[in-house]
């Protein structure tokens, strides 16, 4: 008898849009997710990472990927062996005791996350600035957002994004800049697309160097060169001040400082700016007129303003001009800054980064220090500055930090400037992990490894983009040992406590058996350190949040959040009144120039989260990019000699690493593209020198911008060179999902072995359902590529056919020593039809493309046994490949978009290319089904249709 469905309702783990989920559950295993329609983030709607959750939490997963019990290494180099929570806990308390004792609390730093739940953050911030009398946490929303905060309290006097989702609705002009939305948060742009089909009259510019998907959308498009936001902010302001476009009635009574704002425009002439931006002068006026004049007109921002050395000049322009317009405080007029983490908000909320201190109080103010003592119960909180994330490992580098405590983040994989971060962590006496998963390259630093709970087992709120707070609650049992997040720093603050303070142990009082009392607890403690504040969230309770989200402000007394903020003029300064910034435009921190003549951009892939820990499970997610790439325009790889795949040396001040070149027309001139995602997990190898290569980010810089100490991730200078490897290796395989991952695994050490590899995971071509299962059925493989300058030693290829399954006795084999070539295939046969369910190729993969094609679109083999053994063999005619995949939902390729498409234009003669773009997406939608159930997909559709319409039916909307 099968057991019963469950369904909780709880929130997406993802990115800060904040998407409602209801989650299936029979017994102890999540079986299903779909969106919540009753949440107000999202309506139901779900995209491509939020609709696989539940596959990513399958037992086959989760028996190779999670953490299930606590680990200790004896020393660095030593092998991690099981312990008990007891013993684990009593090891790191009686660590941090003795290096506190010896070193003072300073030698002691927390990093902690944007993915933690409010109620975790909270202790951990009371933890270390309460207990230990440290200011040394810091999180990876320094990464992500603390620019954005920087800015708004220099503009609008506190952190608290002032708009809410339904703004999209009414506004008449959205202005994206320095956001991928359609990427980075896709069901916000599901509204963006709703908007404009509501509101044909919508305008929408949209600002970035690359021309990304969320680009389709866009009646102008302003390719400005990186890091010249301020310029070009400025610009618009000096164009609206010549036309007379400011509003001077709001200036007059709701701002001060523009006088000396206007003395620093005036030079920011359309000359100059078109110039430094690299954008033309009309464009420049047309995006200035649209801003300026529009009813309402709302900017969304997100990494590109905030990931910068002028990150807090980037944000405090871009709301001057919203300042200067009035455009504030009103439906759809607000400046917006897109959350990037699930709970980057709640952390900024409790204070939880290095500056603050709980309900964002800041640490500088003796008053607000004042306050959190006596709400806590303590004599006071350190008044000395903490380390930001990049100081932090820069001090545990240097050897001034002793102990590095983890919880929920990757810094062997997020940081700039790998080398510094990996140094760190080598060097720290103790290194503390809490962490769900054991894959993340951290865990391979650690000293003490903390299992934690994760999505559908934690219990606690988030706070997304719009300041709504939302319920997470629990599916599922924790998975073996793991415990909630708050519940460790608990466990640990109360032991600690006893070694540091044996006669003053009150701080922690939250019961650690009953998780429901202990984080409702935590929750009612922060909320009353809220009052009176500008996010007082005092008539907030648990129980009004077990009924819908809500949105803060809610004070004591009042029966709903508010949705959007300074509607009456009055901003929380000292007078009320919101403050210009006077930006001075900057230069990035490093230009490019004759050794580093490339701007290297980093960003979002569609189908990705961070580091993969979670979304790196499943093959599907890799249908829309499948292996690391790094792209660059056409016309600079023909001008090196260079074409699609071949592997070239990215090299940056900090690094080099070796990874294959993409062509792309989304990329400008002079520069390239890399996503954020390829950490040393999936890409890898050795330089000549044998130094490790350690992902994208071995080439970043950590130099920040001084006001908000925001690292520069979204640039560096660097030189591409061609890589000459001519010994290449490509394994591939079909395998059972727990099997893959295993596989994977083991591989991870072998990517040493290399100059270069990557090492992922595919899925077939089989068309799924909506609900996320498949129809058919859903295989799952591993693809490990390889190249060097000669061949490794046998016994490293065997191991890699081991590794892949190819060692049983109807695996076909070729070897030729001497030209160091070596091939496997296998082939399974049922009855007179054979299919290849995995190779390796190596020394030469000329033939890779058809061989690869023969095993992921699972087609016939049995015509093909000679051949598949043959060097150089080309491709038969038979074997045409479906293409790249664009809808993962249903597994839907380019190849049959463009087949549609062309069909369909030949039945009518023509005609159909006079059809309207939505006719023709409607079209795509009937027959393939493609971008009818997430719609992440949508605008790359938009692109293919507007790609293949004739030059005469291509015209831009402004």
């Amino acid at each position: 008898m099968s057991l019963p469905i469950t369904e909780t309702r709880s929130t997406c783990p993802y990115c800060g849009v904040g998407c409602g989920v209801v989650i299936e559950s029979q017994g102890n295993q999540i079986t299903g997710v779909r969106g919540d329609p009753d949440h107000p983030a999202n309506f139901g709607r779900l995209c491509t990472k939020g609709s696989t959750l539940a596959l990513t939490a399958a037992a086959p997963i989760t028996r190779q990927t999670r953490l299930l019990q606590p680990l200790q290494r004896a020393h660095k180099a030593a092998a991690a062996e099981a312990v008990s929570w007891d013993d684990a806990l009593a090891f790191a308390a009686q660590g941090f005791a003795r290096i506190i004792h010896e070193h003072g609390p300073d030698a002691v730093g927390f990093y902690v996350s944007g993915q933690l739940l409010t109620e975790d953050y909270y202790v951990f911030n009371k933890l270390a600035k309460g207990l230990i009398g440290t200011n040394n946490i810091d999180t990876n929303s320094r990464l992500c957002m603390s620019s954005a905060v920087a800015g708004y309290k220099q503009t609008l006097g506190a952190d608290a994004p002032p708009a809410c989702y339904e703004d999209i609705d009414h506004a008449q002009c959205i202005f994206i800049v320095g956001s991928n939305t359609a990427y980075a948060h896709p069901i916000l742009f599901r509204r963006i697309e709703d908007a404009r089909s509501a509101n044909p009259a919508l305008k929408i510019i949209f600002c970035d160097p690359r021309r990304t998907d969320t680009a389709e959308i866009a009646d102008l498009y302003l390719p400005i060169q990186p890091g010249t936001d301020v310029s070009l902010f400025n610009g618009m302001l000096h164009i609206m001040l010549w036309e007379g476009w400011t509003n001077n009635a709001f200036i007059a009574a709701h701002t001060h400082g523009f006088d000396a704002l206007k003395a620093t425009v005036r030079d920011y002439t359309p000359d100059l700016v078109a110039e430094t931006c690299g954008v033309s002068k009309a464009d420049l006026f047309t995006a200035a007129k649209l801003f300026a004049t529009s009813p309402a007109t709302l900017s969304l921002y997100c990494q590109g303003l905030n990931q910068s050395s002028s990150g807090t000049a980037k944000n405090a322009a871009l709301i001057n001009l919203h300042l200067a317009t009035g455009h504030i405080g009103r439906p759809g007029a607000a400046p917006f800054s897109l959350t990037g983490q699930p709970n980057a908000m709640g952390g900024r909320e409790v204070g939880g980064l290095a500056n603050l201190i709980s309900a964002h109080r800041d640490m500088a103010n003796p008053v607000h220090r004042a306050e959190v003592a006596a709400h806590w119960g303590i004599a006071s909180v350190p008044e000395k500055p903490g380390l930001t994330a990049v100081e932090m490992f820069q001090a545990a580098a240097d050897g001034r930090i002793k102990a590095l405590w983890i919880a929920c983040t990757n810094p062997a994989q997020s940081m700039p400037d790998q080398s510094t971060v990996r140094r760190a962590l080598a060097r720290a006496e103790l290194v503390i992990v809490q962490e769900a998963f054991s894959t993340p390259s951290s865990c391979d630093y650690a000293d003490l490894l903390l299992p934690a709970t994760t999505w559908g087992e934690k219990t606690g709120t988030v706070t997304n983009s719009e300041r709504r707070i939302s319920r997470v609650r629990p599916a599922v049992a924790a998975s073996g040992q793991a415990r909630h997040d708050w519940s460790i720093a608990v466990d640990f603050a109360q032991r600690l406590e006893r070694l540091l303070q044996p006669q003053a142990s009150h701080l922690f009082p939250y019961s650690l058996t009953d998780a429901s009392a202990g984080v409702e607890a935590i929750w009612n403690e922060h909320r009353e350190s809220t009052r009176g504040r500008d996010l007082d969230i005092t008539g907030m309770s648990y129980a009004m949040l077990e009924a819908a989200p809500q949105q803060w402000p809610l004070k004591t007394g009042d029966a709903a959040g508010k949705a959007r903020l300074y509607g009456d003029g009055r901003f929380p300064t000292p007078d009320g009144r919101a403050r210009f910034v006077n930006t001075v435009y900057k230069p990035v921190a490093e230009p490019r120039e004759s050794r580093y003549p490339f701007s290297l951009t980093t960003g979002r892939l569609r189908d990705q989260w961070h580091g993969m820990s979670r979304t790196g499970t499943l093959g599907r997610l890799f249908g829309h990019v499948a292996e690391p790439s790094i792209q660059m325009h056409p016309q600079d790889m023909a001008r090196r000699l260079m074409k699609d795949g071949d592997l070239v040396h990215v090299t940056s001040k900090r690094g080099s690493i070796v990874v294959p070149v993409q062509a792309s027309a989304e990329v400008a001139l002079s520069q390239a593209f890399m996503a954020m995602h390829w950490g040393e997990e999936y890409l890898s190898g050795v330089s000549s020198i044998g130094e490790p290569l350690a992902g994208v980010n071995a080439l970043t810089t950590s130099a920040c911008c001084p006001d908000s100490k925001q690292p520069e991730l979204k640039h560096a200078a660097v030189k591409i060179l061609k890589a000459e490897l001519p010994w290449t290796l490509l394994g591939m395989a079909w395998l059972p999902q727990d099997a893959a991952l295993a596989a994977r695994a083991s591989l991870k050490p072998l990517m040493k072995a290399f100059a270069f590899t990557s090492c992922t995971l595919f899925s077939g071509n089989t068309p799924l359902s909506p609900s996320g299962g498949s129809s058919g059925h859903e295989r799952c493989g591993v693809l490990f590529r390889a190249a060097g300058h000669e061949a490794p030693p046998d016994s490293v290829l065997a191991t890699i056919e081991r590794l892949l399954d190819l060692e049983s006795a109807d695996t076909l084999h070729y070897a030729d020593r001497k030209k160091g070539q070596r091939r496997a295939m296998h082939l399974h046969r049922i009855g007179e039809r054979a299919e290849l369910t995995g190779f390796v190729l190596s020394g030469d993969t000329s033939a890779q493309a058809w061989i690869k094609t023969l095993l992921q679109d699972e087609l016939p083999a049995q015509a093909y046994g000679r051949l598949l053994l043959l060097p150089g063999s080309k491709a038969p005619v038979a074997v045409q490949s479906r293409g790249r995949l664009v809808c993962t939902c249903f597994n839907v390729t380019d190849v049959a978009i463009r087949e549609h498409l062309a069909q369909a234009g030949e039945a009518t003669a023509g005609e159909r290319y006079l059809a309207s773009p939505d006719d023709k997406l409607a079209s795509l939608q009937g027959a393939l089904q493609c971008g009818t159930n997430c719609g992440s997909c949508i605008p790359e559709l938009k692109k293919t249709i507007r790609f293949m319409a004739p030059a005469d039916a291509q015209a831009t909307r402004v």
